[in-house]
């Protein structure tokens, strides 16, 4: 028993060790990133249809890449969100609106996708690593940056927070 104890005890350390640099890192690598509010009020998606931002609503916008491997990881989560809340999601340099689109096929994820196939839009967003998820309040301030994996529940509160 005072095996198991010390072990868990162990773990636990770890885990919180290990949430503690991830903080870190996020917030060291996210200060690079654009502050300004969101100049937009459309995105065109890879379907071909134009995504109109909601007003008065809170907004999550998501750098990802199909060859990242965190944002395999994080995808699930977004695309979980995705049927929740306002979000938009900018794949950059991954190929073709067809190649994304067979990518989100095969995933079985439904989120709204951007085609950044040039890196024009991630550069705009000083974007240096992936995934990069910016949360927008009602009034498109940006509330919250993240570099790297995130949550589905630290994402979540972070959009109810940008929701007040």
């Amino acid at each position: 028993m005072k095996k198991i104890k010390h072990y868990i005890k162990e773990i636990l350390f770890f885990l919180i060790t290990m949430t503690i640099l991830a903080n870190v890192m996020s917030i060291y690598r996210s200060q690079d990133l654009t502050k300004a509010p969101l100049a937009v009020d459309s995105f065109k998606l890879i379907d071909d249809t134009t995504y109109i931002i909601p007003k008065n609503k809170p907004i999550l916008i998501h750098f990802w890449a199909t060859w990242c491997p965190t944002c395999k990881l994080e995808a699930s989560n977004i695309n979980f969100l995705s049927n929740y809340f306002n979000v938009v999601t900018i794949a950059v340099k991954s190929g073709n609106d067809e190649e994304i689109q067979d990518y989100l096929n095969e995933h079985n994820y439904n989120f709204k996708v951007v085609s950044d196939i040039n890196g024009e839009i991630s550069s705009r967003y000083k974007i240096a690593g992936f995934p990069t998820t910016f949360i927008y309040d009602k009034n498109k301030n940006l509330m919250f940056s993240e570099v790297g994996y995130t949550s589905t529940f630290g994402l979540w509160l972070r959009i109810l927070w940008a929701g007040k």
